[in-house]
């Protein structure tokens, strides 16, 4: 059964939102879709329109995520958004009115030039809105995009938050988003009760999925390939790795019980001495049952996940 469908990344609601009508309707002819599957789709805020968001709504989508960024119209253009912060305000509340009660928005931290202080009325100004859940991510630099010919490499260094102010802002983000009852349930998401994104949780916990369309990447049988590749059986010992290091990312943590059930093996067995050490460094917390990043852990997340690969 299909639990969950998401429509994206890219910015689909910038096509016809009949051909998004007429994929959901493929995918429900060929497969059997749960009647109470979460159904995203990714929406630029400039768009979108009340027009396509009646059309997402009647075929079935129940979850809207606006890749804001930023409330700050200077942080957008630095980034090459195409949108105002007043159009995605108009673009959100037209979503509420069509009757999207289940609404995601992005936001980046970290950009050039940006405060601690301008990152947390970010996170408030939006707060403020109460969508349903907020990703909250970190500007990474990527090799091969415009912003690395900008910034990589240690050019314009002095314009990027410095590690320190980065990790205030991760700490700022839990403290004010948990005043507006927001839980964060992973990394860089955060929810209201009954709103954790069941799409994302599936990639954490190595839920099947398939991915239709071009670059598109599925777990399969415990094999991972992109649309037109042939599959890559993963081997038992990268199945133990994803599953640590993807885990870790949840705030639950991995569970020694579920790790039994798919290895055969205890988590003891194969990562006994690598907890043991996290754990003495404060990074990991080893419960009954689950394993979990500390606080601690969360600021070096990268490093502990990396001391998973067998």
């Amino acid at each position: 059964n299909v639990t969950s469908i998401f429509i994206g990344g890219g910015t689909p609601s910038a096509i016809n939102a009949e051909y998004i009508k007429d994929i959901l309707e493929a995918v429900k002819q060929r497969y059997r879709v749960d009647g109470n599957a979460e159904i995203t789709i990714e929406c630029n805020p400039g768009t979108i329109n009340s027009e396509k968001a009646y059309i997402y709504r009647e075929a079935g989508i129940n979850r809207i995520s606006f890749g804001l960024q930023s409330t700050d119209d200077k942080e957008l253009r630095m980034l090459g958004r195409i949108h105002t912060y007043e159009e995605f305000l108009e673009t959100y509340h037209m979503a509420r009115a069509v009757g999207f009660e289940n609404i995601n928005v992005d936001l980046m931290s970290a950009i050039p030039g940006q405060s601690l202080t301008d990152w947390e009325e970010n996170l408030k100004t939006v707060a403020e809105l109460a969508p349903e859940h907020i990703s909250a991510y970190s500007l990474i630099v990527e090799e091969g995009t415009p912003f690395y010919e900008e910034y990589g490499e240690g050019r314009h260094a002095d314009e990027l938050p410095d590690e320190e102010t980065e990790r205030k802002m991760y700490w700022r983000t839990k403290e004010i988003l948990s005043k507006y009852g927001y839980e964060r349930y992973e990394i860089s998401n955060y929810a209201k009760p009954g709103y954790a994104c069941r799409h994302n949780i599936g990639y954490w916990e190595r839920t099947e999925y398939l991915g239709i369309g071009t670059g598109a990447a599925s777990l399969i049988n415990n094999s991972r390939f992109n649309y037109g590749e042939e599959p890559e059986k993963l081997t038992v010992s990268a199945q133990m790795e994803e599953t640590m290091f993807l885990g870790l990312r949840m705030m639950k943590g991995v569970s020694k019980i579920e790790f039994l059930k798919m290895y055969g093996e205890s988590m003891e067995n194969v990562y006994g001495n690598v907890i043991r050490d996290m754990e003495q460094k404060g990074l990991l917390e080893d419960g009954e049952d689950f394993v979990k990043l500390t606080d601690r852990g969360i600021d070096v997340s990268n490093y502990v996940m990396s001391e998973f690969l067998l």
